[in-house]
């Protein structure tokens, strides 16, 4: 089997264990929001976003590794 073709199977892996452990691995950043401004006093609030990264990585591991699989069939 050719090196991509191994690559991409190690990427699909990567990418099955990735969706299924979906609730695993997020990012947090916090942004502050102003509440309330009366006269000389300001009211902010810290806001805690996450954002998911084990999804959005395993799909592309995912349809990397096809297509590498694909190019590496392709190429023999």
């Amino acid at each position: 089997m050719k090196p991509s073709g191994i690559i991409g199977i190690v990427l699909i892996a990567i990418g099955i264990i990735a969706l299924a452990n979906g609730w695993f691995g997020f990012f947090t950043y916090t942004t502050r929001e102003n509440v309330a401004k009366l006269g000389p006093l300001k009211v902010d609030a810290d806001k805690e976003h996450h954002v998911p990264i084990a999804p959005i990585v395993g799909g592309i591991c995912l349809v990397g590794g096809i297509f590498l699989v694909l190019a590496g069939n392709k190429q023999s």
